[in-house]
């Protein structure tokens, strides 16, 4: 056998017993991520098989594995409670009708090529957003984990209403629970160990060899598994019009979790990533979950770094798993019924245990930096709720990211001695500046925010300058485009400076800006000379003009 044969074969049994591997954790987190979102188990394993199929088919990353997500079925419950109330059947068509649209809107970001929109979400906002996420996840799958069933309507509500019910706690369920918890945590270090399917197994055994209904722990129930003909579901316009308003928080979440893994892992291993090709996948495989009335799909964390740590190589170790999840739905499925609900609430809880570590926030505190952001998105999704948190988030993210470019200011530049470089005099007080010029750099690019903000402190440093100064050389290096606003200002600014016989020099200028200023600013005594060229070259120039 050649050695590219051997290599081949060897891939192919990494796929495989990776694929195997995680089939065993693939399907309980289905059927428990289908409680999470209040929707029949059959909705979580017929969105695996959707995530699965579509990704494998269209998607990028060889370790990504797509199916259901405890933070999306999360925002699902969220987003469909306040429409559906009581009614399981609406509950049911709301998600769906939710899912369509969030493979919808996964589709045109594809097409209008936005895979990287969600770097604008900072990581200080997501590890915030996640931590949050858990907690309110796990004190939700208390209930379970008690046997009882408490209402309210935020979290500090819901868990009043557990602590008020403490008598009727079920001490079997606890006990139930937290033997599963002690196992999932113990059988996690074996890598390549389906500790979800083991737990569940000896779950259903402890239920018939226990009797555990008779001492009041709740069983799942049996799942109907019945496949349909996709359909959309028929919904007033009003509904559909409140689903599109929300498909945009569930798409946020999903994208920028799945974004993450996939990039995380191409980076550890040096592969190529395509975010708009992912796109593409994650939209056709929420359209297809959509149609069989399945749950948001996405890459989780979870499931993607247990497909790389049980050693698979390529996309077939998705193909695997759901050949063995199909075998044990046909096989087995009918026992999954007797799985005890604390058995599921503990593979939940285990689950989002890993955004529960309160190190991620540490590098924020010591750098003293972003420990405010990263502290109010917790807060967010623990007073405001996990759809309303996730959007004050985003909101924070983008609030941050205006303020830091709003606050923006002018740098005042020297040389450095006879070299070509041009420094900061603030921070490098050997650099000088050159006579009869004035140098100045924005710190960040100009934009609609901040552009009247640094013109007007470059007109207030041009004003304040030396006697003879007769040119202002502006490096405008970090803009890469301009907006209406943005030149308005630039050509009150110009004029400006032509009235109080000021020359312009616009040095480092992007090919976009200098085609833009060029039709925007007309031609004559006072139109700034602009170039691509470096500050030097720029500085070189406005001398000669002075001359």
């Amino acid at each position: 056998m050649t050695p590219t044969a051997q290599s081949g074969h060897s891939g192919r049994s990494a796929d495989l017993i990776a694929g195997l591997s995680i089939a065993g954790l693939l399907l309980p987190e289905a059927v428990a991520y289908s409680g999470i979102a209040n929707l029949p188990p059959q909705a979580g394993i017929l969105a695996l098989f959707a995530g699965l199929a579509c990704y494998g088919l269209l998607g990028t990353s060889r370790y990504a594995i797509v199916s259901a997500t405890s933070s999306s079925a999360a925002v699902l419950a969220a987003a469909t409670a306040s429409m559906a109330g009581a009614d399981p059947a609406l509950r049911l068509a709301l998600a769906a009708g939710l899912v369509l649209l969030a493979g919808l809107y996964f589709l045109l970001a594809a097409l209008a090529r936005l895979g990287n929109v969600t770097d604008f979400i900072s990581k200080p906002v997501l590890r915030g957003f996640a931590f949050g996420l858990a907690i309110v996840i796990v004190i939700k799958q208390g209930a379970s984990f008690l046997g009882v069933h408490a209402s309210g309507g935020n979290l500090l509500a819901f868990a009043l209403d557990l602590l008020r019910q403490r008598p009727a706690w079920n001490t079997a369920d606890i006990a139930v629970g937290l033997s599963a918890l002690a196992l999932l945590f113990g059988l996690s270090r074996l890598k390549r160990v389906p500790a979800g399917l083991i737990v569940i197994a000896l779950g259903i055994a402890a239920t018939r060899g226990f009797d555990l209904a008779t001492h009041g722990v709740g069983l799942v129930g049996e799942i109907h598994l019945a496949l349909r003909p996709p359909r959309i579901p028929e919904l007033p316009r009003a509904d559909w019009l409140r689903l599109a308003e929300l498909g945009f928080a569930v798409v946020m979440i999903l994208y920028s979790e799945s974004y993450g893994s996939i990039r995380s892992f191409a980076i550890k291993h040096g592969d190529a990533v395509a975010p708009n090709r992912d796109l593409l996948a994650l939209g056709v495989a929420n359209l297809c979950s959509g149609l069989l009335a399945g749950l948001p799909v996405g890459a989780g964390y979870s499931a993607t770094s247990a497909n790389e740590a049980a050693g698979a190589v390529s996309r077939l170790a998705g193909a695997v798993a759901a050949a063995a999840l199909l075998v044990l739905i046909l096989t087995v499925l009918w026992a999954i019924a007797l799985t005890p609900e604390p058995v599921l609430a503990a593979i939940v809880m285990h689950a989002v245990s890993h955004a529960l570590d309160p190190r991620v926030f540490r590098p924020y505190f010591q750098w003293r930096r972003d420990r405010l952001v990263a502290v109010a998105a917790v807060a967010a999704v623990l007073w405001l709720g996990v759809l309303d948190g996730l959007l004050a988030a985003v909101a924070i993210s983008l609030i941050m990211l205006l303020r830091r470019f709003s606050e923006s200011k002018v740098v005042a530049l020297g040389r450095l001695g006879r070299t070509h470089d041009f420094l900061s005099l603030e921070t490098h007080p050997e650099a000088q500046p050159v006579p009869g010029l004035l140098i100045l750099r924005p710190d960040e690019p100009l934009f609609f925010a901040n552009a009247e903000r640094i013109l007007a402190q470059a007109r207030a440093a041009l004003s304040a300058a030396p006697p003879g100064t007769r040119a202002l050389v502006l490096s405008l290096e970090d803009t890469i485009d301009l907006d209406t606003t943005t030149v308005e200002a630039l050509q009150a600014f110009f004029a400006w400076a032509a009235a109080n016989q000021r020359r312009v020099v616009l040095a480092r200028l992007k090919h976009p800006v200098h085609e833009l200023l060029k039709l925007a600013v007309a031609a004559g005594p006072a139109a700034p000379v602009m170039t691509g060229l470096s500050v030097d070259d720029a500085v070189t120039m406005a001398l000669q003009e002075s001359r």
